[in-house]
């Protein structure tokens, strides 16, 4: 049995998910959180991240000399024998820990860089590869400049959040002038640490979107599959499907573009969840993830493949060298519900359709409850997982239980779920 160091998680997804899996394995793990109530009670239980810890440890988790010192004293009396996270915003602080206890882990400085989407960019850039023009913003002026030579559309995000947040198509000076002063006027993540504040700028890159799902050790990258993406035009994900249908051709391309990319950030260790478009001039990268697949990707890798990503985080973190011996079977999908209006959810025609559709293995609904046209992928409020053990159409399986749902409204009115 190993003692790993958890240090904060992500609430939903993998959050749920690890804590129970290092049960599983034998392993116990102590949690580093600035606060437990970030993790609130599941189902009336305590959340899988505080329930399973063996011991919880509240200490300033922005604060990595508060958590230098909260390490010393664990040492003192018991082994640490690995430090993992599932939450981008303290993979640095992982990596960083990871090095002055001599554990198994990614570089600090070549982590710092692949959380950033603008420092991506320019190594990118530097390395050659075929990539979407660019530019960064700190001011109104040099936006304005910068989108004026590039030419519109584009897409805006910030250099430094997640979950789709705060990413917009703007087609003119309004739309652009709106993106960036809600790049600006958010000082701090969902995490309470400092924002960048800084706008990326890119051209609009074409064609259907996928995620290669990948883990990299001692530098040599091993492509677990790809993932087919459904997007809105809003850039919200509204599901996945997994492997993606794609000709042999394409799926060689795309793993060489990523393996080319990763070794271009000098990525060495560690997941790696990787997001392109495949446009008519080839595979283009959207953005690099250096951690699993978030969104259920990770559900659907292990059910087609046999091969745990979160098994994968948790032997890395070990130093010990992952069983990445897989097998192919049917395809696996989850499609999530998306509110095409604002308002409040009092009630869900649907559920027993749900629970009787044998394609259907898993499912959620966060509602009733308020809900949202989604912006980001934070508006999602339920998903449907469904596989198809022999076939190819877990997508539309899926997608089709989603549809079929109703959400009832506060005032009066029944709407369909978006479209996926």
């Amino acid at each position: 049995m190993a003692t790993l160091l958890m240090v904060e998680s992500w609430v939903q997804s993998t959050g749920l998910a690890l804590p129970p899996l290092l049960r599983e394995l034998g392993h116990d793990y102590i949690l580093f959180t600035r606060d437990p109530a970030l993790y609130p009670d599941v189902d009336g239980a305590a959340h899988p991240v505080v329930r399973d810890a063996d011991e919880v440890i509240v200490v300033d988790t922005n604060d990595k000399a508060a958590m230098t010192g909260a390490v010393i004293g664990i040492v003192c009396r018991r082994r640490i024998d690995g430090v993992l996270t599932t939450c981008d915003y303290y993979l640095d602080a992982v990596a960083e820990l990871g090095r002055m206890l001599g554990l198994a882990g990614a570089s600090p400085d070549i982590m710092r860089r692949a959380v950033r989407k603008d420092a991506v960019r320019t190594v990118l850039k530097r390395a050659g590869l075929p990539q979407p023009r660019f530019a960064t913003a700190a001011t109104w002026e040099d936006a304005l400049a910068s989108a004026t030579e590039l030419g519109f559309p584009l897409v805006a995000k910030p250099v430094d959040l997640n979950s789709g947040t705060s990413v917009h198509l703007v087609d003119g000076e309004a739309a652009l002038k709106d993106a960036f002063h809600e790049v600006r006027s958010v000082e701090r993540n969902s995490r309470d640490q400092p924002l960048a504040r800084r706008l990326l700028l890119e051209d609009v890159l074409p064609g259907p979107e996928v995620s290669v799902e990948a883990i990299t050790v001692a530098g040599r990258t091993t492509v677990l599959g790809i993932t087919g993406k459904s997007v809105t035009p809003t850039f919200v994900e509204a599901g996945h499907v997994f492997p993606a249908p794609l000709p042999p051709a394409v799926t060689a391309d795309v793993t060489e573009h990523v393996r080319a990319a990763l070794a271009a950030i000098g990525y060495s260790h560690g997941l790696s969840h990787t997001e392109l478009r495949l446009t008519p001039s080839g595979p283009r990268i959207v953005e690099i993830n250096p951690r699993q697949g978030g969104g259920y990707v990770f559900d659907l890798v292990r059910t087609v493949t046999g091969v745990n990503p979160l098994a994968l985080l948790v032997d890395l973190a070990l130093g010990r060298t992952p069983s990445l011996e897989a097998r192919a079977n049917g395809t696996a999908a989850v499609a999530f519900v998306l509110s095409p209006v604002d308002g409040v959810v009092t009630a869900v025609e649907g559920r027993d359709e749900l629970a009787a559709d044998p394609a259907v293995v898993r499912w959620q609904l966060d509602v009733p409850g308020p809900v949202r046209r989604p912006r980001d992928n934070n508006d999602r409020v339920g998903h449907v997982l469904a596989v198809d053990p022999d076939g190819d159409r877990a997508g539309e399986l899926a997608a089709t239980a989603v549809g079929a749902l109703k959400l009832r409204l506060a005032d009066g009115s029944v709407v369909a779920p978006v479209a996926i």
